[in-house]
């Protein structure tokens, strides 16, 4: 074995997480969905502070998804309890532990006093430079990317931007994420193996893990799994790599 092929490969710099299977996770023990989403918030706090403590830069969790809306209006409105909740007494903790907060998605569709808080998280977090958290709510992959050809229209129609100048480039920066790298490593809970509408732009080249753990009983382990397991794959970006 060559010295480089024995050389360990770099952790990813950003991993996203579609953080599925809390509503399982009651069912399985007569609970209601939103005992599984409380749980899962637990899961949230074990995965950050174990992506910190591994190096992980950036970090992406799939929170709740514009389908989301369909669901029932108890459950929506339990979701957003605990959305409100965390927002009230995690942020000053977050803050301590120098994590900056980022929310993307159609935030204009939550309730003015959820907008509040995320700018208010948003903007006491924007120095913090540990780790780089992004919660993903209200947020569809096909809408953002429309969302982006629709501003660069504007641009093109009103001759602030020039047609052949429309490249990935220009659509990445129009994108919810313009300001993050694309993940590296996308990982899947509950063992469905699907990436549900998130981050389809930005996961084009990711490394795609599905794990049959549900959320809430997500930990250090299971992350650490997925880990190794991504730093044991080649990453070719469509190029061949040592003749194969």
């Amino acid at each position: 074995m060559s010295s480089d092929s024995a050389q360990p490969r770099p952790l990813p710099r950003h991993i996203a997480i579609i953080m599925d299977g809390n509503g399982r996770w009651a069912k399985a023990r007569g609970l209601p969905r939103i005992a599984g989403h409380r749980r899962g918030a637990e899961a949230v706090r074990r995965t950050l502070v174990a992506a910190t403590e591994l190096g992980v830069p950036y970090l992406t969790l799939f929170g709740f998804s514009s389908e989301n809306w369909k669901r029932p209006v108890a459950e929506v409105d339990d979701l957003m309890g605990l959305l409100r909740h965390y927002l009230r007494g995690e942020i000053a903790e977050l803050h301590r532990n120098g994590v900056r907060l980022r929310v993307i998605g159609e935030i204009s569709r939550l309730a003015p006093e959820i907008v509040s808080l995320i700018e208010n998280a948003e903007a006491l977090t924007r120095d913090n430079t540990a780790i780089n958290l992004t919660i993903a709510l209200s947020y569809g992959g096909r809408a953002e990317i429309v969302a982006a050809t629709r501003a660069l229209a504007v641009k093109v129609a009103s001759g602030a931007l020039r047609p052949e100048a429309v490249d990935e480039k220009q659509v990445a920066a129009h994108l919810f994420t313009a300001s993050l790298p694309d993940p590296d490593l996308l990982i899947r809970t509950s063992g469905e193996q699907r990436i549900s509408n998130f981050m389809l732009w930005q996961c084009a080249y990711a490394e795609l893990v599905f794990t049959k753990t549900l959320w809430p009983d997500f930990g250090r382990a299971d992350l650490e799994e997925a880990i190794a397991e991504y730093c044991g794959r080649e990453r070719r970006y469509g190029a061949i790599i040592g003749g194969r």
